[in-house]
């Protein structure tokens, strides 16, 4: 698809033809970070310290994925079904991750970084301090204190990374990369409890249970804390201030969730039943709702500054036609073919930036503005 009778607002700068640290065309004196197709947020790096990894990855990553893999690799010849299964909860929660960042999508190896911080950074540090823990103090302190305290931790230095990055930058966002984070490292926790399982003959309702009734229980956990560092990323406050308080909630709910287990096994499952289960499926609608809501708000905000953005960046009435309206934009998108889609995506995904940088308090960043624009007018001009 083709947006015609487009007049870019601002020319962009001439580009690198290899990845690299290079003059940033907005700011002379700073570095910044051109990763082969577009200009990225990245700045202040020196031609001698440019970075030496995918978008995808990072080193903590790399370093945690070896042993998780390897132990991942023996559960597979344990018990292969059981490391299959483990799989399904990315089945039922990365859709309605998909649909929460719709508004506004991600980068793609954001996300996938995210997915692999909690699978394996999160997985391994916590793995660690839980088993230490459990030798020192006995299983019921790791399970009810320290996994809670450890595991909200590590997941919720993933969605700081985001923030390291420059990508998060609303509280859709944070819920978006908590979700990621959360499920990656929960395929990788049921990896060990469904082999735990099989072994005992108890692998069905153990799968029925975490991977079929409770898949959104760890993103429902760190979701507090996305929500909190999302909002003051929004804001513009304090990122810590809000971890302050996003944290303590989700080592809460997660600690409740854990004893109330633990609870159901000393007292019976009709405990657990009548209250941690209507408890927290009361929360888990709450959440629900409150998350609709929030995209609903957020879609209307997207189409209120499509008529602004359109005139202030010289854009097309076809433009203001697909992005001012929601159900016609998602109606257009499906009709168009593979090739177009894509391209259509980008372009809507470089709008939706754009929306979000003026839908925040105080005056745009010149330099942010500008690299945006630029990625927009890339977006628009791609070849089909």
């Amino acid at each position: 698809m083709t947006f015609p009778d487009a007049v870019p607002a601002l020319s962009p700068p001439p580009h690198p033809v290899s990845p690299g640290w290079y003059a940033d065309p907005w700011d002379p004196t700073a570095w910044r970070w051109w990763d082969g197709q577009m200009w990225t947020a990245y700045t202040g790096g020196t031609k001698e310290a440019k970075p030496r990894l995918p978008m995808w990855l990072s080193w903590p990553v790399l370093l945690c994925a070896i042993p998780m893999v390897l132990i991942s690799g023996i559960y597979l010849i344990e018990a292969p079904l059981a490391v299959v299964l483990g799989f399904v909860p990315l089945v039922i929660v990365l859709p309605a991750l998909w649909w929460l960042d719709r508004v506004e999508p991600e980068p793609r190896h954001s996300l996938i970084h995210s997915l692999l911080w909690g699978a394996f950074v999160a997985t391994f540090i916590s793995s660690l301090a839980n088993g230490l823990v459990a030798g020192t103090l006995g299983e019921t302190a790791a399970v009810v204190f320290s996994a809670p305290i450890v595991e909200e931790a590590t997941k919720a230095i993933g969605v700081l990374y985001a923030i390291r990055r420059r990508e998060l930058d609303g509280a859709m966002d944070g819920i978006v990369y908590a979700g990621w984070v959360a499920v990656g490292f929960a395929v990788v926790e049921d990896f060990q409890y469904f082999v735990s399982a099989d072994a005992e003959g108890a692998l069905l309702p153990i799968f029925i249970v975490r991977g079929l009734v409770t898949p959104f229980a760890h993103p429902l956990f760190t979701f507090w804390f996305g929500l909190a560092v999302g909002r003051a990323a929004e804001r513009g406050t304090s990122i810590w201030r809000a971890a302050a308080w996003g944290y303590p909630l989700s080592v809460a709910t997660h600690m409740a969730w854990n004893g109330s287990l633990t609870l159901s096994d000393a007292l019976g499952t009709l405990t657990f039943l009548v209250v941690a289960a209507l408890s927290f499926l009361a929360l888990f609608a709450g959440v629900a709702v409150m998350l609709v809501r929030a995209r609903r708000n957020e879609q209307k905000a997207f189409t209120d500054l499509a008529p602004v953005l359109v005139h202030r960046y010289g854009m097309s009435a076809v433009e203001l036609e697909v992005f001012g309206d929601w159900p016609h934009m998602l109606a257009m998108r499906r009709g168009l073919a593979k090739n177009e889609r894509k391209h259509f995506d980008r372009v809507h995904a470089a709008f939706a930036r754009l929306a979000v940088l003026h839908s925040q308090p105080g005056d745009a960043d010149p330099a942010d503005e500008a690299r945006l624009v630029d990625l927009l007018q890339e977006a628009r001009s791609a070849p089909l």
